[in-house]
């Protein structure tokens, strides 16, 4: 099994509207992002799937959260929790890739803080 990252950031606001707690009052956060693909084979050219397609989407979907108001997005239900976050930024990634590509990818790990990590995974892609 062969498995590529790659990385993007972007910094957004946020509060969690159904915590109780000091994330329930607006703040922000520099996210890193990892998305994830892996697969059985390789091209000829010796490449699981080529670096620059990936990061191209990640870079297009962190780039449409950037400097934003999290809450304001409609997907996320006023509740941007990173796990949705996770799963939006997942599922926008392999719409903007080639389906040979979106159909490697495997996860995608959103971290609030270097310590503070969501992952999301398909049920069919967990690895």
């Amino acid at each position: 099994m062969y498995s590529v990252r790659v990385e993007a950031d972007f910094a957004a606001a946020h509060f969690l509207s159904r915590y109780h707690g000091k994330c329930e009052r607006l703040h922000g956060h520099n996210y890193r992002v990892r998305l994830w693909a892996g697969g059985e084979d390789i091209d000829e050219g010796g490449m699981l799937v080529d670096f620059a397609v990936l990061k191209d989407a990640l870079r297009r979907v962190c780039s449409s959260l950037d400097h934003t108001n999290l809450n304001d997005n409609p997907v996320f239900s006023d509740n941007p929790s990173a796990e949705r976050i996770a799963r939006h930024i997942f599922e926008e990634s392999a719409k903007l890739l080639p389906s040979d590509a979106a159909a490697l990818l495997f996860a995608v790990d959103v971290y609030e803080t270097p310590a503070s990590m969501a992952r999301y995974s398909p049920a069919q892609c967990r690895r």
